[in-house]
């Protein structure tokens, strides 16, 4: 047995060698993980980088006209009349630009910002872009018109096939402008089709967001042209789409930073159009650089934040709101309409996708605009300012007796709740939420930092018990998971029951740790936990992971910028950060960088900011992923189980190279 161990050992650790680690180039972690850089659902979203590239240009005043062409032969065409994209040889790289922008992850006009910047307002920032249009597609074509010649270029699956080849302009041809043609590649999508339903919108509000410029659709097979052109902007297209009558007039606005603005960069600002309705479906839409996005946004939140601060203004100024009735942002926004368009000079999207908007300061940055403006409106308005002040305050006396009725359902035989829960003041289960957070003196700067009204806190003394293996009966042995189960108001269950959530308590269930190694340790003991013995509340949503920072970076008065304190989330932000700040000429040594042992060493103005505050914090919802439940649970079990040392070693041998250790 022993000589059968030791040949079993000696296979498996010569599998994992020197050769076993694989440096992807060029574009290959593109077509290794499609799914990183891009949906899979189908091909729309690489079509759109060729789009917005095209979008760019005539955001930033060079191009009128934009041109998708659907071909019969599968193919898509995109073209535009702006500068072109230069030809020459990269002074650095020794190829094409052309060519290095197609075939570079990192490359691109849209990292040049400020000054003098080709862009200085893109919806690129990741520098992927039209990298993975390339990558993920059988063959693309680029011809350029710049300078006096046509210069194409052809490659297929990623690479070069035809080199970059130029001609005379012959008469009759544009003079300046980029054509792409596109044949996404089959393998790569789970549809080959493009949604035409989506693309059609896609290329309808880059021409609602770009007043003057003409955007069109031609599809080949059916001989059909589609264009739109507006000149109304926002408010003409959202008094088209809404599905009821408005209750007040649009309210429309925009703000932008000058030159002599301290706190944002020239050009920084929004468009809003907002409406509100007694009935029928909200239309919201927003965009950030005419990329929309469709998962919202800090720039949302920042526009109901002015919304609300300026509504709450006219009420308290005209004595409108009735005793005992409390105002909430949702009250103010709930039967709101929108179309906003932010302008950032440096935007941080969630993911590749760019679907939501994570810049925090873009909360201050819409917020600091469409305050005034819409306080202005309303007290020039004051009928129209009292009927959006009455559908607001309905709305908080109907979510206040909702409340209500939920509190003397469930008031009777209830276990008494734990005596360290800071309990919340509302009784909305929809808004309010709870934070098991690391250690009491973490507990104690997020009870000074929260929302008293919607947020509640439960410390937790230690690391919680591993409960993958333990029996639903013994659990309340203990404490913590006691008190854990008390405080939301369900009890444990399996994946097959059917528990009575009836008492839950709050409709979100957050996990607050440490953003150190310990704390991911707390983080996975508390899934766990969930997973094996609360299954119901991941699969109804209602578990959550807030992440704090790793970093604060402390960065002196640049110019007229005056001093900032940023927050980051790991390496890679601390490192973005860095770079920002050496581009507006702060050098490295002249950042302080603090790095958080613990959430403890946060006040309770930096947990509010970072870890609690809806608008600016970072909170990702539990969900199985791709695998379901069963599959699941394998691979829990292998993590988890106190037999699987076996596995778990096999896991770390197979995936090891992948994982960022914290020393």
């Amino acid at each position: 047995m022993a000589d059968i161990a030791s040949t079993t050992t000696s296979t498996t650790s010569s599998a994992y060698s020197e050769r076993s680690i694989r440096v992807l180039k060029g574009l290959e972690p593109v077509k290794q993980r499609p799914g990183m850089y891009t949906r899979t659902d189908n091909p729309l979203h690489i079509v759109q980088e060729a789009i917005d590239n095209a979008a760019d240009e005539a955001l930033a005043g060079f191009g009128k006209k934009i041109r998708v062409t659907l071909h019969e032969d599968g193919a898509v065409s995109i073209e535009d009349d702006g500068r072109g994209i230069p030809c020459g040889i990269h002074p650095v790289e020794g190829v094409p630009v052309v060519e290095l922008v197609f075939t570079n992850l990192h490359a691109g006009g849209k990292f040049d910002k400020g000054s003098g910047g080709a862009y200085s307002f893109s919806g690129g920032l990741h520098g992927v872009g039209v990298s993975v249009t390339n990558a993920l597609s059988t063959r693309l074509e680029v011809t350029v018109y710049r300078d006096g010649e046509a210069a194409s270029i052809t490659f297929a699956g990623g690479d070069v096939v035809q080199p970059l080849q130029r001609r005379p302009l012959q008469a009759g041809e544009r003079k300046q402008g980029t054509s792409v043609r596109v044949w996404p590649d089959a393998r790569y999508f789970d549809s080959p089709q493009l949604p035409l339903g989506e693309l059609t919108h896609l290329l309808r509000s880059k021409a609602v967001l770009m007043p003057g410029v003409s955007v069109s659709l031609h599809q080949e097979k059916t001989r059909e042209t589609q264009t739109w052109q507006y000149k109304g902007g926002l408010k003409d297209y959202l008094e088209q789409s809404l599905s009821a009558d408005p209750l007040i007039p649009l309210l429309e606005g925009e703000g932008f930073a000058d030159a002599q603005d301290d706190s944002f960069a020239e050009g920084e600002g929004a468009a809003w159009c907002l409406a509100f309705t007694e009935h029928g479906a909200a239309l919201r839409e927003s965009y950030v650089n005419l990329i929309p996005t469709s998962a919202g946004g800090t720039h949302e939140s920042g526009l109901r934040d002015g919304l609300f601060q300026a509504v709450k203004g006219f009420i308290e100024l005209h004595s409108l709101l009735p005793k005992g009735v409390k105002l909430m942002p949702d009250d103010v926004f709930s039967r709101a309409s929108f179309v906003l368009s932010a302008k950032v000079l440096d935007p941080q999207f969630q993911g590749q996708v760019k679907e939501k908007l994570n810049s925090r300061d873009a909360v201050r940055l819409v917020s600091h605009f469409v305050k005034p403006a819409l306080e202005l409106w309303l007290n020039a308005h004051i009928e129209h300012g009292k009927k959006l002040a009455e559908l607001a305050i309905k709305a908080a006396q109907q979510r206040q007796r909702a409340g209500q009725k939920v509190e003397k359902r469930k008031g009777s035989g209830v276990a008494v709740l734990p005596g360290k829960l800071t309990d919340c003041e509302s009784r909305d289960i929809a808004l309010n939420e709870v934070f098991l957070v690391e250690g009491d003196s973490a507990g104690g700067s997020a009870k000074m930092g929260r929302d008293k009204e919607t947020q509640a806190i439960l410390p937790l003394r230690g690391k919680v018990l591993n409960t993958w293996e333990v029996e639903r009966d013994l659990l309340f042995r203990n404490n913590e998971i006691h008190d854990i189960s008390v405080a939301i108001g369900v009890d444990p269950h399996g994946e097959q029951d059917s528990p009575d959530l009836s008492g839950l308590r709050y409709g979100k269930v957050c996990i607050l740790s440490d953003a150190d190694v310990d704390g991911a340790h707390i983080q996975v003991l508390l899934l766990t936990l969930f997973f094996r013995h609360f299954p119901k509340l991941i699969e109804a949503g209602h578990i959550y992971v807030a992440r704090p920072p790793l970093f604060r970076v402390d960065i002196p008065a640049r110019g007229k910028k005056p001093a900032a304190k940023l927050y980051a989330l790991d390496e890679g932000e601390l490192q973005a950060i860095l770079d920002k700040a050496a581009k507006e000429g702060v050098a490295r040594d002249k950042c302080q960088i603090s790095r958080f042992k613990g959430l403890g060493e946060m006040n309770a103005e930096q947990l509010w900011d970072t870890t609690l505050n809806p608008d600016t914090r970072r909170l990702q919802q539990v969900q199985l992923g791709d695998l379901d439940f069963l599959a699941t649970a394998d691979v829990m079990t292998q993590l988890m189980g106190k037999g699987e040392a076996a596995a778990r070693r096999a896991l770390m041998e197979l995936h090891g190279d992948g994982v960022q250790v914290d020393v």
